[in-house]
């Protein structure tokens, strides 16, 4: 049994609280969870209790260094692993953290790999296979994969990625056009077949722009 000798708030940023047992200090915890406990000056603490204290400070730590690393951007559960695990959360704390992460929605596999392939498919297209290979880097499983980006159109996502990157190029014969775009669409993993439809598409889309401005003068 140990006695609460004082209770000063710790430096910096985050809202800690210094306890200080029998005149020495013993930790720090979170100020919301001193209060919560109603922790006061002259408390006696059995040892058991003070091991409950520091391991629920431990799991807040973690689970706040979850949201923050969620406030960004959603995650797959691998990535959310590997962050609290870099930072020190042990396997017990972290499998704990992600359990109630699951509870409150805030993480979810498949919810996370369509918002990846979306994402792509809006800001960035690529290949089918380069989104499969995206998703398996950031520990998603293979089965939720296929379940979410099987309809995947490749020969669409190629025209509209293309379809951006040529907007502003000089006028070029169609070698050089072909060579620089197909570099272009390899780089972002379609296949030679989607390759090439897309280049003649394009390349005939801007003969036929070329041809009706010459007609009006």
């Amino acid at each position: 049994m140990k006695r609460i000798t004082a209770l000063r708030r710790g430096r910096g940023r985050g809202k800690r609280m210094n306890i200080f047992l029998d005149g020495r200090f013993a930790y720090s915890l979170g100020a919301e969870l001193t209060v919560k406990e109603d922790l006061r000056i002259g408390q006696e603490l059995p040892d058991d209790y003070i091991e409950t204290l520091e391991k629920s400070d431990r799991f807040q730590r973690c689970f706040d260094s979850a949201l923050r690393y969620l406030s960004y951007r959603p995650r797959s559960e691998s990535e959310i692993r590997e962050k609290l695990r870099r930072h020190g959360g042990g396997n017990e704390c972290v499998a704990e953290v992600i359990t109630r992460l699951k509870e409150q929605g805030l993480v979810d596999d498949i919810a996370f790999a369509r918002f990846w392939k979306d994402n792509r498919e809006t800001f960035n297209p690529r290949s089918q296979q380069l989104t499969r290979l995206e998703l398996r880097q950031k520990g998603v499983d293979s089965g939720i994969i296929n379940q979410v980006i099987t309809e995947d159109d490749d020969t669409d996502n190629a025209y509209r990625s293309a379809l951006s990157k040529i907007r502003h190029w000089p006028p070029s014969d169609y070698q050089s056009f072909r060579r620089r775009l197909g570099e272009y669409l390899r780089r972002r993993g379609f296949n030679y077949e989607v390759i090439n439809s897309t280049v003649a598409r394009l390349w005939q889309e801007r003969e036929n722009r070329q041809g009706e401005d010459s007609t009006l003068y």
